[in-house]
């Protein structure tokens, strides 16, 4: 397997795709590329970037991606207009491109269609996915509205009927989740969600980065809710808990919340907290009557216990560097050599949104270097992986994923 990373950070989407497809050739020592993942800000033309790309891979090659507030390689920017991709040529790695539209009158719907597109190869060894995160956007004062990863996860499991592991992300272009868009393999659609399955002589490993805290050791039951929006909890309005949580209001300005996250904690209940086993979710902001709390995925229901959770950055960064080091040595002590890798970050991370210096994606990069395997990540909305045997959406996590020679 050969692959290459390119990069480029430039206004012309035309240019930045024609420049990022060279790159990767170059790089890759490709001269017959077989599938391209490529990822671009929200600010670039994405036809035009697409259109870029096809000039130098020509118009038979597979481009899956799409949009993203940032590019992880080498290079690392989600300022300006960054772009990235890898294009893979290999004898082994076989795969299988599907697309749907539609996402946002169903996910579940566009789940079960994606699968039965991809039905034929069950006994693949992953399954990449990708779809719009953003169903409708924010405004001045209302959350925007968010496609669902987990009816659009259950539509894909029910259809295909398979054990093989999910991976993937619900794309964002910027941080006000404005509309998305989809490389749909030979063209660039909005509202769909595109699968990549890859079968072959490799492996794939996987690591799940995290990084909250609960706040404290309180668990709230959830009384009152309706889709994604939360109203009460243990009977009382939850806007006022969060006003009590924080002494003042000012959060209720933020989109999304900046600190605070909603938790529900998937292990054994009574069994000492393990950072790994929690699913966090994002606040996207209050509703303009203040009655309620939107959050990134609509699958909590009335009855859920959850606790607040408090980003904690030092352990993000630890995090994602005892995590990718891991993940690499386990490769190495497995005598498999790891070809390529992926990282799908949290949007949430990144060091601007967060006010810090240190960029945790870098600890990813240094471990990546110090391998020399090559490396494409981007900043998402959600990510896609397995947690404790189940494929889940994550929010405020990254997920590593590295194919491996056997």
């Amino acid at each position: 397997m050969n692959v290459g990373i390119g990069y480029c950070n430039k206004k012309d989407a035309f240019i930045s795709g024609k420049t990022v497809a060279e790159i990767a050739l170059e790089k890759g020592n490709i001269n017959r590329p077989d599938i391209v993942f490529a990822f671009c800000s929200g600010q670039l033309d994405h036809d035009k970037f697409f259109g870029g790309l096809q000039s130098v891979l020509g118009n038979e090659v597979p481009i899956t991606g799409g949009s993203a507030i940032g590019i992880i390689t080498n290079d690392m920017s989600y300022e300006g207009y960054p772009s990235g991709a890898a294009v893979i040529q290999s004898d082994t790695l076989r795969h299988s491109v599907a697309a749907v539209g539609d996402l946002d009158k169903g996910e579940e719907l566009a789940g079960r269609g994606l699968a039965t597109a991809l039905s034929n190869k069950r006994d693949a060894k992953l399954l990449l996915v990708f779809y719009d995160s953003t169903k409708t956007p924010a405004t001045d004062d209302i959350p925007p509205t968010l496609n669902a990863s987990s009816p659009l996860i259950e539509g894909i499991e029910q259809e295909l009927r398979s054990n093989t592991p999910i991976i993937g992300a619900g794309l964002i272009g910027d941080y006000a989740l404005t509309s998305t868009k989809q490389f749909c393999g030979s063209y660039v659609d909005t509202q769909g969600v595109v699968g990549v399955m890859l079968e072959g002589d490799f492996k794939p490993y996987f690591r799940i980065m995290h990084g909250c805290t609960p706040l404290d050791g309180v668990h709230h039951t959830i009384t009152k809710m309706e889709g994604s929006i939360i109203y009460e909890l243990d009977g009382k309005p939850i806007v006022e808990m969060i006003d009590d949580l924080y002494g003042n209001q000012d959060w209720r300005h933020q989109h999304p919340v900046d600190l605070l996250t909603i938790g529900r904690y998937l292990g054994e209940r009574f069994e000492e907290p393990q950072e790994a086993n929690y699913t966090n979710r994002l606040i996207t902001g209050v509703l303009p009557n203040g009655e309620g709390i939107g959050i990134f995925e609509p699958d909590f229901d009335p009855g859920t216990e959850i606790q607040f959770m408090l980003r904690d950055t030092a352990k993000m960064i630890e995090s994602a560097k005892r995590n990718s080091t891991e993940l690499m040595e386990q490769i190495k002590a497995d005598e498999a050599k790891p070809l390529f890798g992926m990282y799908i970050d949290c949007a949430g991370r990144a060091a601007t949104y967060l006010h810090t210096t240190i960029e945790e994606a870098a600890e990813v990069q240094e471990v990546f270097n110090h391998y020399n395997t090559p490396l494409l990540g981007f900043y998402s909305g959600v990510e896609i992986a397995p947690l404790l045997e189940k494929s889940r959406g994550l929010d405020w996590t990254g997920v590593l994923f590295v194919f491996a020679e056997e």
